[in-house]
């Protein structure tokens, strides 16, 4: 096991990791910028350490300095959180290189996943069910056969950046008219967004569901799945409210799916804690992506399994074998999780400043991971979520009431935050009963 880990990260994820850590036993250093240096998780550490100024190059994405921090340290891993460099392959690969762990799995396999052809390719080699597409690059210089593809899909059908994410690089096409445009476009998006302008075509899903599987594999032949999330309640591509299990999804389906999820990490070997990401519609699960860190989501699944996704993935990270079979995982019950920005409700413009005075919600099944405290002072230069609020109850109905409590009792003087859209959506009668689709919250908040 890890003596000592870096964390290279900041704000709610930081201080769960560095929680894990410290329950584990293994010393722990926080990095941060010169403007996060009252952070909870830095004043925690058993060591801090400034890597640079606020703006997030010189700091967090700062590869260099972090691998100093982590050789004047004597640190001997780092874990990434999410953001920043969870997903950075090169950072990585210069980790390993320094002779440090990166508590993630291999640079390879961040690159073949981070590409998502190459993450489609070994999909539909394990099994998982992927959107009907161009099954590779399209041939952008051959009008032909880019209409060709196109007919043999069906319009609509949309046009996406291979190594996009995030929402940016997609354009969804209508009719052969606007088709060679449109590729033209989104590659020219591409290009500017991640220097790449490779493009490839899909199905485009008219009302489908945002439905992912968490799994957890060791590398030596291990490999599980905890469940699945339903992640539909999003704004710009961003998730505002997630659940675990995702409601209203036939358990064949569900089993089916996850199953092909494992294959395809003792396949590829994977090592860590992963999240496949699936549009589901019409009783059949699609491929998107899968996101090769931890997620902003997983206490959800966390609440449901009693699972502790940070230690396992520390631990299997640091060369052990997965502690956990795949018949000792049992989904019990219902969870939430609400993301609490400092923002305001209704032009969702960031909205940092200094906490007069918080209160966190408490009672049975509820947890709150978050950074705050009364007197902190949340800063403009990063992302506007500051805490996570998440409920369990035996029922979807009691999970969502008890939600409903836990953010009557939150007290977030001197910001703005977006508790009242919260409000308001665990009290909407069509998100209660179950199973909205991804535009939906884009919609009622149009309305």
């Amino acid at each position: 096991m890890f003596d000592k880990i870096l964390i290279a990260n900041r704000g709610e994820i930081a201080l769960r990791v560095l929680r894990a850590c410290k329950e584990m036993g293994i010393k722990t250093v926080a990095v941060h910028s010169q403007i996060d240096r009252d952070l909870k998780h830095v004043r925690l550490a058993d060591e801090s350490v400034c890597i640079g100024p606020n703006p997030s190059p010189l700091s967090y994405l700062n590869i260099p300095a972090i691998i100093s921090a982590m050789e004047v340290t004597d640190s001997v891993a780092v874990h990434p959180g999410y953001g920043f460099l969870a997903e950075n392959a090169d950072f990585a690969e210069q980790v390993q290189k320094s002779g440090f762990t990166f508590i993630g799995p291999d640079p390879d396999t961040i690159r073949m996943m981070g590409d998502k052809v190459s993450a489609i390719v070994a999909m539909k080699k394990a099994g998982v069910p992927t959107v009907p597409g161009s099954d590779g690059p399209l041939p952008v210089h051959d009008a032909d056969q880019c209409l060709a593809t196109a007919e043999r899909i069906g319009y609509p059908i949309i046009i996406k950046a291979a190594a996009g994410g995030g929402g940016r690089g997609m354009r969804v096409v209508h009719s052969a008219a606007s088709l060679m445009s449109s590729i033209s476009i989104t590659q020219n998006e591409a290009k500017s967004a991640f220097g790449d302008d490779t493009v490839y075509m899909e199905k485009f899903l008219q009302n489908p569901r945002h439905v992912e599987i968490q799994v957890l594999s060791d590398g030596q032949g291990n490999a599980i799945h905890l469940g699945d999330r339903d992640c539909s309640l999003q704004r710009r591509h961003q998730k505002v409210l997630e659940e675990a299990p995702a409601p209203g999804i036939p358990d064949d389906v569900r089993e089916s799916t996850a199953a092909a999820c494992v294959k395809a990490c003792i396949e590829m070997k994977y090592k860590g804690a992963g999240t496949f990401e699936f549009l589901y519609e019409d009783g059949r699960f699609y491929f998107i992506e899968m996101n090769t860190r931890v997620q902003v989501e997983h206490p959800v699944t966390e609440m449901v399994t009693g699972v502790d996704i940070i230690k396992e993935q520390i631990r299997v990270c640091s060369g052990e074998k997965l502690s956990i079979k795949q018949e000792d995982v049992v989904i019990r019950g219902h969870a939430f999780e609400c993301r609490i920005n400092a923002e305001d409700p209704d032009t969702f413009m960031p909205c940092p400043g200094k906490i007069k005075n918080y209160h966190a919600p408490g009672g049975l099944g509820v947890r709150v991971d978050s950074h705050l405290y009364s007197g902190y002072s949340v800063p403009p230069n990063y992302d506007s979520m500051i805490a996570k609020i998440i409920t369990l109850a035996d029922t979807r109905t009691e999970a969502l009431d008890r939600m409903r409590n836990a953010l009557e009792e939150t007290i977030i003087d001197g910001i703005r935050t977006n508790i009242p859209l919260q409000k308001r959506l665990v009290r909407d009668s069509a998100f209660r009963e179950g199973g909205v689709n991804i535009h939906y919250l884009e919609k009622k908040l149009e309305g």
